[in-house]
């Protein structure tokens, strides 16, 4: 599957630390390689139509799955508490 991250979650990607950043990408990645699998800190969410939620840290970042489309997309990445907003 596709990762695609959107312009505003780039933007807070190249805030973060180096090494959080890079584990935040690690770990999406590791999503998207097989997403119908169980993998922890990923949460559905609640209206969101296919939306997720990945734990990493303090950080958080809210994806959808395009199954048909076979895209992984990040729409946020901020965090915790001020991402849901």
């Amino acid at each position: 599957m596709e990762l695609v991250i959107e312009k505003a979650a780039w933007k807070v990607l190249r805030g973060m630390q180096p090494k959080a950043a890079s584990a935040m990408i690690a770990r999406l990645q590791a999503v998207a390689s097989d997403p119908m699998t169980r993998h922890a800190n990923v949460e559905t969410l609640q209206g969101i139509k296919n939306g997720f939620r990945l734990r990493q840290g303090d950080w958080r970042a809210i994806f959808e799955l395009e199954t048909d489309a076979g895209i992984l997309r990040v729409t946020k990445i901020g965090p915790r508490g001020q991402v849901y907003r």
